[in-house]
């Protein structure tokens, strides 16, 4: 699994024309899966997740995390983390999973997620065409994949 995790003051995902997820202080997600991922990739990443310290404390240090701040999270699927663009200029995302794996990796990822934290979680919508919009807090953008463990 891939993640693109970006700190944010506030957050929302529109689907035709419907806000279906909005959040104030939190982390965006956007989550690339393949059919090589399983529920030890979903265990480590959302535990990595929700314990970065990557919040600021009281003396402005990136000391605290998303339990710490107790703050909100969206997570949307992005298959498109998955592309390969090698050959030519059109990429390719044959790594992607298909969405008979990815889907119910997906809803996995987001039951661990609300375990984690401890509180429901905002999610997109799988496969729809969605308009994400974030103010993207520092700013800052992490990027981990669960099989290189970094």
């Amino acid at each position: 699994m891939k993640v693109v995790i970006q700190r944010v003051s506030s957050a929302s995902v529109n689907v035709k024309n419907e806000f279906i997820s909005k959040i104030g202080l939190g982390l965006l997600v956007l989550l690339g899966i393949e059919d090589a991922d399983s529920k030890e990739d979903i265990e480590w990443l959302t535990s990595k997740i929700v314990n970065l310290r990557i919040f600021e404390d009281e003396n402005e240090v990136m000391n605290l995390s998303l339990k710490d701040i107790n703050g909100e999270i969206i997570i949307v699927s992005q298959f498109t983390l998955h592309a390969a663009t090698k050959k030519g200029n059109r990429p390719s995302y044959i790594k992607a999973a298909k969405p008979d794996v990815a889907i119910p990796l997906y809803e996995t990822f987001v039951r661990q997620m609300e375990l984690e934290l401890g509180k429901k979680v905002q999610t997109g919508q799988f496969g729809a065409d969605m308009k994400v919009s974030l103010v993207n807090d520092g700013p800052v953008t992490i990027i981990i994949d669960s099989k290189n463990k970094e």
